[in-house]
């Protein structure tokens, strides 16, 4: 944990914050102005801090793996036969 951060939420802000300081270095080397450059990079900095820390928050140190595997679970399963239960009680 740091600063209330949980597991794998610390990467994703580390991830986030080297992805924002190579798009300043992007930016300043194509000489975009720097009036445009720090707002654009302040302002995505701070949503990508909220969203970080909300995601940790609502979701806690494994939760948010569990409701991306949950999705991905069928709605339902379709049988054709019901030989499949009728062996199981033979084993």
């Amino acid at each position: 944990m740091f600063k209330g951060l949980k597991a794998q939420y610390i990467a994703y802000l580390a991830i986030g914050l080297v992805l924002l300081l190579l798009g300043f270095a992007a930016g300043y080397v194509a000489g975009m102005s720097l009036f445009l450059l720090m707002p654009l990079i302040l302002a995505l900095g701070s949503v990508l801090f909220i969203l970080v820390f909300r995601l940790s928050h609502k979701y806690g140190e494994h939760g948010l793996m569990k409701f991306l595997a949950k999705r991905n679970l069928p709605d339902h399963l379709k049988f054709r036969s019901r030989r499949l239960f009728t062996q199981l009680k033979q084993h």
